[in-house]
C-alpha cells in the first residue's frame, strides 16, 4: 500500500545531520546466506478434536506424514550484503520477509536449513551484541519517556569506556538525528494510555538499536507509520549509518520511487521463493530482459510487487505467457516462470560470487570474539530496578488497591469487632478470621505476581536476545520492586484490623502476627511468579494459579483437619498450611484458659477440638519452612523463566 501522510503529523522534521562516521568504528560484517530454508509445524486443527478423523487421516497418509506435518516458509534464499550497503527485502505480506530477517538475526535457529555466515563464520552467541534488530511492533515500555527509554539502552549497552556524560551526549545526538526533540519528555504510551504518535514510536525503536552502533542492523518495516517525507529522511539516516561501515538489511513493503533508488541491493521474494536478487537500480532492466514491462507509468516498487504476486493487469508479458493472460492460473504461471528464470540466470551467478568472496582472516577472528558485559551486575541491577519501579509504580500505588486493603480491613474489623475467645464458638470464629486473612493475602499476592512475566514477555525476550543485561538482574529487580506492594498493603491492613479485633494487645505479638502475614504474602508472591514463569501465557497463568490456590486452600488445615493418609502429602506442599499454623501459634498459647463460665470449668486452648492437629508450642519450624519455600519458589521461577525465554522468539 502507498505510504501517505494521512493522520500523521507530517511537520515532523527529522534532522539530516548524517551520522558522524568518526564517532565509532563498528566491526565490518560481510553477510552471506545460501539456500536458506525454514519450515514450521502445521497445526492439525481439523483433526485435533475428532479422534476418529485423526486415526483415519493417519492411516491414509502414513507415507507422507513427514512432509504434511511441516510447512515451508522460506524455500532456498541466496544472497550477500557487506558493510556500507543496504539490502531491501521486498515481497507481498506473508512472503517470508520477516522470517528471513529473524533467521539472519539469529532469532530463529530451529528448523532452519542452509548456510548463513558472518565474515565466513556461522552464527554464535558472540554476535548477539553486534546485531541490532528493530521489530515491526514497537516493543517499548509505555510508562517511560522517549529520553528515559534511550538512556536505559545507553547505560546498559554502551561500553564502560564511555563516561556518563558521553552517554548522555550520544542519546542527545540520536534524539536530534531522528527528530525526537519535540517528544523527548513525553511518555511512550500505548493501548491503555496516551503517548507519542506511531511514527515517533517507530523512530524511538530505531534509535534504541542505532544507539549502540551495531555492525549489522536489521529493520522490519521501519517506515510504517511515517509519511513519505519523513520516511525518505529516515532512509537518509540509514544511508549515513551504512556509510559508516555498517551492514543494513530492511524489509520494506512498498517504498516510494525516491526511496527505492536509495537501496543498494534488492531481494524480491514471492511465496518464499526468490525471484530477483541484485542491485536495486538494475531490477527494472532485468525484468525488461524477460519481456515484463509496465504499460503505464509505475513506481518501480509497485511494478515489482505486482510481478511477485502475479497481478499483471498493466504489465506486458513475454510471448510464452501471453496466451495464459486472463485465465485463473495466470498468476501462478507468472510466479513459476519468474522462479525458473531466477534459478537459471541469477542464482548460478550469485553462488559463484559467494564462493569467490572471502572475508579477511582478521575479520573472521574478530567476529568470533565475544563482548563482555559493559557494566557490572550491580550497576545493571541499579538501572533495571529503577526502570522497573518507574514502570510499575502506577500499579504499586493504585487507589483501587489501597481501597481494597483498607476496605477489607474495616469490613473484617466490624464483623469481628472486639471478638473474644471465652467460648468454643467464639474461638472458632476468631480462628476463621485468621484463616480468612491467610486466604486474602495468599490470593492477592499470587494474582498480583502471576501475570507479571506473561505481561512483560515481549520486552524481556527482546532485551535478552540483544544481551542487554543478565536475566538474574531482571528477575531480582522485578521481585524486589514488587515486594514493595506485597509488604506495604498487608502492613497497612494489619495496622487497621489488629486493634479492631481483640487480638493480643502486646507489641511483640503484633509484630509476630505481622511477620507471619508478610511471610505468607511473600511466599505467595514467589508461587505466583513460578506459575507465571512456567506458562508465560496471560490466559493460562490465571487458570493454573486458580487451580493451585484451590488445592492450597483445601489443604490449609481449616476446612479439613484430618486428611486421608494417601492425600496427606499435599498439605506439606501448601504454604497456607504452615502460614495458618504459624498465625495460630503466635496468637494462642497452649496453656491459655477459656470456657471458664461453663459447668465443667476452665479448659486450656490446647484441649480444644480446633487444635487437634496443631501444637500451640513453638513456631520456629513453620518460619524456617516458609523461608525455604520463599527461596525454593523463586529459584524454580528463575529457571523456568530462563528456559521459556531462551525458547521464545519475537
Amino acid at each position: 500500500m502507498q505510504i501517505t501522510s494521512k493522520n500523521i503529523r507530517s511537520e515532523v522534521n527529522i534532522q539530516i545531520e548524517t551520522c558522524d562516521t568518526n564517532r565509532s568504528s563498528p566491526l565490518p560484517i560481510f553477510l552471506k546466506f545460501e539456500d536458506v530454508e525454514y519450515k514450521v509445524k502445521n497445526k492439525q486443527g481439523s483433526t485435533k478434536n475428532n479422534p476418529l478423523k485423526a486415526v483415519i487421516s493417519r492411516v491414509g497418509s502414513q507415507g507422507r506424514m513427514e512432509q504434511d506435518s511441516y510447512k515451508k516458509i522460506l524455500k532456498g534464499i541466496t544472497g550477500r550484503v557487506g558493510p556500507g550497503e543496504i539490502l531491501a527485502l521486498m515481497g507481498a505480506s506473508g512472503s517470508g520477509k520477516t522470517t528471513l530477517l529473524k533467521v539472519i538475526g539469529g532469532r530463529l535457529l530451529e528448523n532452519v536449513k542452509g548456510n548463513i555466515t558472518y565474515n565466513d563464520i556461522t552464527y554464535t552467541t558472540a554476535l548477539k551484541r553486534r546485531i541490532g534488530f528493530v521489530t515491526q511492533d514497537d516493543v517499548l515500555f509505555p510508562q517511560l519517556t522517549v529520553e528515559e527509554t534511550l538512556l536505559v539502552s545507553a547505560f546498559l549497552r554502551l561500553p564502560n569506556s564511555m563516561n556518563r556524560q558521553q552517554k548522555y551526549e550520544r542519546v542527545n545526538m540520536i534524539v536530534k538525528e531522528l527528530g525526537l526533540e519535540r517528544c523527548r519528555n513525553t511518555k511512550i504510551g500505548g493501548n491503555f494510555g496516551k503517548g507519542i504518535s506511531g511514527g515517533e514510536r517507530k523512530r524511538t525503536s530505531i534509535g534504541y538499536e542505532v544507539l549502540i552502533d551495531p555492525s549489522l542492523l536489521l529493520l522490519d518495516e521501519p517506515t510504517s507509520g511515517l509519511d513519505s517525507n519523513s520516511a525518505n529522511k529516515l532512509l537518509l539516516v540509514l544511508k549515513g549509518l551504512a556509510k559508516a561501515g555498517r551492514t543494513i538489511i530492511t524489509t520494506i513493503h512498498q517504498p516510494s520511487s525516491r526511496m527505492f533508488h536509495m537501496f543498494d541491493k534488492l531481494l524480491l521474494i514471492s511465496e518464499g521463493y526468490p525471484v530477483y536478487y541484485g542491485k536495486a537500480k538494475e531490477s527494472m532492466e532485468y525484468f525488461s530482459s524477460l519481456r515484463f514491462t509496465p504499460q503505464i507509468s509505475m513506481n518501480p516498487a509497485e511494478f515489482l510487487l505486482d510481478l511477485a504476486t502475479g497481478q499483471v493487469g498493466d504489465i506486458s508479458l513475454p510471448d510464452d505467457l501471453s496466451a495464459s493472460r486472463g485465465s485463473l492460473d495466470t498468476g501462478k504461471s507468472i510466479i513459476k516462470y519468474l522462479q525458473v528464470k531466477y534459478k537459471t540466470q541469477l542464482e548460478v551467478q550469485e553462488r559463484t560470487k559467494n564462493e569467490a568472496a572471502k572475508a579477511p582472516e582478521h575479520l573472521q577472528q574478530a567476529v568470533q570474539v565475544g563482548k563482555d558485559w559493559t557494566i557490572s551486575w550491580w550497576e545493571q541491577f541499579r538501572i533495571v530496578a529503577k526502570r522497573t519501579f518507574k514502570e510499575r509504580s502506577k500499579d504499586y500505588f493504585d487507589k483501587l488497591r489501597l481501597l481494597q486493603a483498607v476496605g477489607v480491613a474495616l469490613l473484617l474489623g466490624l464483623l469481628w469487632w472486639k471478638s473474644k475467645i471465652d467460648t468454643e464458638p467464639q474461638l472458632r470464629d476468631q480462628i476463621g478470621l485468621l484463616f480468612y486473612i491467610c486466604i486474602f493475602w495468599t490470593s492477592s499476592s499470587i494474582f498480583g505476581a502471576v501475570y507479571v512475566f506473561p505481561f512483560e514477555k515481549l520486552y524481556l525476550v527482546k532485551e535478552q536476545k540483544a544481551d542487554m543485561y543478565r536475566l538474574s538482574v531482571y528477575y531480582v529487580s522485578s521481585t524486589l520492586c514488587d515486594m514493595i506492594a506485597h509488604v506495604l498493603y498487608p502492613t497497612l491492613f494489619m495496622l487497621i484490623l489488629y486493634f479492631m479485633v481483640d487480638f493480643k494487645r502486646t507489641v511483640s505479638c503484633f509484630l509476630l502476627t505481622l511477620f507471619a502475614i508478610l511471610l505468607v504474602a511473600v511466599t505467595s508472591q514467589g508461587a505466583g511468579e513460578l506459575f507465571g514463569a512456567a506458562v508465560l501465557s496471560i490466559r493460562r497463568a490465571g487458570m493454573v494459579a486458580s487451580l493451585i490456590l484451590m488445592l492450597f486452600l483445601l489443604t490449609g488445615g481449616y476446612y479439613v483437619q484430618h486428611i486421608p493418609k494417601f492425600m496427606r502429602w499435599m498439605k506439606y506442599l501448601s504454604f497456607m498450611y504452615y502460614g495458618f499454623r504459624l498465625l495460630l501459634k503466635v496468637q494462642y498459647s497452649g496453656d491459655q484458659l477459656y470456657e471458664c463460665q461453663s459447668t465443667q470449668g476452665c479448659k486450656t486452648l490446647q484441649s480444644s477440638a480446633s487444635f487437634d492437629t496443631v501444637s500451640l508450642n513453638g513456631g520456629l519450624q513453620e518460619v524456617w519452612i516458609l523461608l525455604v519455600m520463599i527461596l525454593a519458589y523463586r529459584l524454580c521461577a528463575y529457571f523456568c523463566l530462563y528456559k521459556r525465554i531462551s525458547q521464545s522468539n519475537i
